[in-house]
């Protein structure tokens, strides 16, 4: 009965965490219909329903939240403990769950996690790379990253970049046929590249600053990507004008295949944050990790 009761719980978890009896089967390596079974005898057993479910979604309900709340903290514990034995006060060992945008993982968190998995071979990372703002706590994830303006002020805030600026750039050949923008409000009347935001799927409305004031500029374009690479790409095949990360276009810049423009209108952003509630017990993988990633000043 202990061994039944402690599959069922851990089926509940995985299914809540992913928010998905099809991604939660695949992960535990069952099928579908055993995971089902697992958490609706877990409901009987209880008399109370934990999850609410949907022909789209799967999600906990109030009851389901108290039962996470009450088992995540206490496995999470268990987990560490069980670590520290086998690792036999050598090695550290544990899974690392870090919610974390393009730009921010390939510029900044993938360099430094090449190296963490080479120096720490008992611990895993998974990177889980989204352009929007997840929600770490209810999705069960150790840490994300953000830029530092948009982080919740009760969350733990690391830093791991240094400012950067964002571009607004255009090809050689886009600008022998269209002038370029003076101003903000002169992009009306351009094609550009426009970014859509994964998480309200709403379109990143380019930001601004100069002249003593803040500006916001919801561009029009025929072209609608979801990834900063590829608004690069589009912008250097002529597309239209792009907005994005310097460090992603300085090179082409220098050699001429990309044109800059509106430079004193780009602003500073305050750079990517990794970030954590500060109410969680985090294993030593979790903290040797945050070191590791850490941006010291120069």
């Amino acid at each position: 009965m202990l061994r039944e009761n402690i599959v069922n719980l851990l089926s509940f978890i995985e299914v809540a965490r992913e928010c998905s009896f099809t991604k939660a089967a695949a992960r535990l390596g069952v099928t579908q219909s055993t995971l089902s079974h697992s958490v609706k005898t877990l409901e009987e057993r209880l008399g109370v329903k934990l999850l609410i479910r949907t022909t789209r979604n799967v999600a906990p309900t109030e009851a389901g939240e108290q039962l996470l709340n009450i088992l995540v903290p206490r496995l999470g514990e268990i987990d560490e403990k069980l670590n520290d034995l086998s690792s036999n006060n050598s090695l550290p060992v544990g899974n690392i769950r870090i919610a974390t945008s393009e730009h921010a993982a390939d510029a900044y968190l993938w360099p430094k996690v090449r190296e963490f998995l080479g120096a720490w071979p008992k611990i895993n990372i998974e990177l889980f790379i989204d352009n929007g703002f997840n929600n770490i706590v209810a999705e069960r994830f150790d840490a994300g990253v953000r830029l530092g303006e948009s982080i919740e002020k009760d969350m733990v805030a690391v830093r791991i970049s240094p400012d950067f600026r964002m571009k607004v750039v255009g090809s050689a050949d886009y600008f022998l046929r269209h002038s370029a923008p003076v101003i903000p409000d002169d992009l009306h009347q351009h094609e550009c590249i426009n970014f859509r935001l994964s998480t309200s799927g709403g379109i990143y409305c380019w930001e601004f600053a100069g002249a003593g004031q803040e500006k916001k500029v919801k561009v029009k374009g025929r072209f609608i990507v979801n990834t900063v690479r590829q608004c690069v790409e589009a912008a250097k095949a002529g597309l239209g004008l792009a907005y994005v990360p310097e460090d992603l276009v300085n090179d082409a810049l220098a050699s001429g295949e990309l044109v800059q423009v509106l430079d004193e209108w780009c602003p500073v952003f305050p750079g990517y944050f990794l970030y954590y509630p500060n109410r969680q017990q985090h294993s030593n993988a979790f903290h040797l990790f945050i070191e590791a990633v850490r941006r010291h000043p120069l």
